[in-house]
């Protein structure tokens, strides 16, 4: 028998409404020792009013959902006791419910349940954490999408094709003397390739789906005084860094969350950048840059326009050469100080970080290439466990056409493609260790 949990489903803290989750099989009886109503008669989808009632003591008037197996989100007996919130109420439930024979849950039980009693495939579970964790709107739409199983179907669609294939490939043999073909060379090289390019380009989806999961990364660079920390109030709407006109001001990065087009801008204003420093604080801050740049989806480079337009033109080439697989763009800073003919285009903007000049433009550009990195996701969050996978099964799908192309043995080929087969079975859960499960639900919180 799998042991009865209970946790607060809720975010712990004072609020109007609490709620407890119990799941087990004997989550009917251990509820009803503590409340004043008859859950082993009630029927399952129901709410019923009562008293959670200890020591002859009541702790609070609650609702109690009932739901039976296997009619519930882990599949297991479940009930859902709605209390009032604050810092004891809870608290005092929980204690009456594992002195009455629960066991406090551990991080991700709950849904760690569900897929184990099938209620949820390992695709869906992610789905759940990522629904749980979205950064970003579309995010969430996407994880929700996810969660309703389409990215399994469409797995299952592909990997149930892979399976016969390699079925009327091993059926040949069977009629080797015959010479009877059941498989169409040019159907089946055409087949596979379209198995090959669905799992590359979803693998190759990854990145951009960490950036509707965990946000899109702004960093700001320049040499020192450039303006970088009052560029980071402004695009924030807040003081949030100290200004100052010394150089080297910022010795430590600071990193904020804005939304722009309903994607989590994570931005990050960094120490300036210069090699001649004798500060041992500040030359810690400026190889804690190389870090922040290294992560980035984006990098603005702050050039302090009153010195000279072309004062930071050797580090905005030099990031741009070292990070040519993102974007970088020059900011042309200070323009309130100086007369010069301000000209942005696609590379470089001409704004006043103190007077908020052109930094309207600036928000909406960054807004747009947020987008513009996450706009290759419909329905599925590929994960970094999805595209290890989608990338074997890639290479397996490949052997097998390699194999076709120097006439191997048809049961060597239908090795290959049976291998992908059950990779792709391994993404949604067909087969797993409990360091996989480790893994994934170390993301969840006590209560999901």
């Amino acid at each position: 028998m799998s042991r009865t949990i209970a946790a607060l489903a809720t975010p712990p803290g004072t609020g109007g409404l609490h709620v407890i989750r119990i799941s087990g099989e004997e989550s009917f009886e251990i509820v009803n020792k503590c409340f004043s109503g008859n859950l082993l008669e009630a029927a399952s989808h129901r709410i019923i009013y009562g008293k959670i009632v200890s020591s002859d003591k009541v702790i609070d008037t609650v609702t109690v959902s009932t739901f039976k197996a296997p009619r519930s989100y882990t599949g297991e007996n479940v009930i859902e006791i709605g209390c009032h919130g604050g810092q004891i109420v809870s608290q005092e439930i929980l204690k009456v419910l594992f002195e009455n024979g629960a066991y406090p849950a551990e991080p991700g039980e709950f849904t760690k349940k569900a897929f184990l009693n099938g209620k949820l495939d390992l695709t869906q579970v992610e789905a759940v954490a990522d629904l749980i964790h979205s950064t970003s709107i579309p995010g969430a739409q996407t994880a929700a999408r996810q969660l309703s199983g389409n990215f399994t179907l469409r797995l299952a669609e592909l990997r149930q094709k892979l399976l016969d294939t390699a079925a009327l490939l091993e059926l040949e043999l069977d009629f080797s003397e015959e010479e009877l073909e059941f498989v169409d060379k040019t159907e089946f090289k055409q087949r596979v390739n379209d198995a090959i390019d669905f799992c590359k380009e979803l693998a190759s989806s990854y990145s951009s789906a960490e950036i509707l999961r965990s946000g899109f990364y702004v960093a700001l660079a320049g040499y020192p005084n450039s303006g970088k920390s009052t560029l980071f109030n402004t695009l924030l709407s807040r003081q949030r860094a100290i200004v100052s006109p010394t150089p080297g001001t910022t010795r430590d990065y600071l990193e904020e969350n804005i939304i722009l087009g309903g994607i989590t801008v994570k931005l990050t204003d960094t120490a300036g950048l210069r090699e001649d420093s004798k500060d041992l604080i500040e030359i810690e801050g400026i190889r804690l840059v190389e870090s922040v740049l290294e992560q980035s989806n984006l990098i603005l480079v702050l050039n302090d326009v009153s010195e000279s337009v072309k004062h930071s033109d050797s580090l905005y080439r030099r990031l741009k050469e070292k990070y040519s697989d993102r974007k970088v763009l020059l900011l042309q800073n200070k323009v309130d100080l100086v007369n010069i003919t301000q000209c942005n285009d696609d590379e470089t903007y001409f704004i006043s970080a103190k007077l908020n000049e052109g930094v309207d433009t600036l928000r909406r550009t960054i807004g747009d290439e947020a987008e513009k990195s996450a706009d290759r996701i419909t329905d599925i969050l590929i994960n970094k466990r999805h595209a290890e996978l989608l990338t074997k099964a890639a290479e397996s799908l490949q052997n097998a056409l390699n194999a076709l192309d120097i006439y191997t043995e048809n049961e060597i080929i239908a090795i290959d493609i049976k291998e992908a087969a059950q990779i792709l079975g391994d993404i949604v859960g067909d087969t797993w260790d409990e360091d996989v499960l480790n893994t994934i639900f170390s993301r969840f919180c006590i209560g999901k």
